[in-house]
């Protein structure tokens, strides 16, 4: 993997993590004191969800 493509990863992915609170930041803002209270074993099953998700996704987007 190239530098580039890990550069062009992380610039997508603060893309995406920017959108929320600045289209939204009210509710952004209400999300995030939901998240706050939520248990760390709830969060951490988030998580790591979130994370097999992304590899999978990795996976099946990876060229050959």
């Amino acid at each position: 993997m190239s530098w580039q493509l890990f550069l062009s990863a992380v610039a997508l992915m603060l893309i995406f993590e920017g959108l929320g609170p600045a289209l939204f930041p009210k509710q952004w803002r209400a999300y995030l004191l939901q998240i706050v209270q939520t248990d760390e074993r709830t969060l951490k099953m988030v998580g790591i969800i979130l994370m097999l998700i992304g590899a999978v996704l990795f996976h099946f987007v990876q060229p050959g």
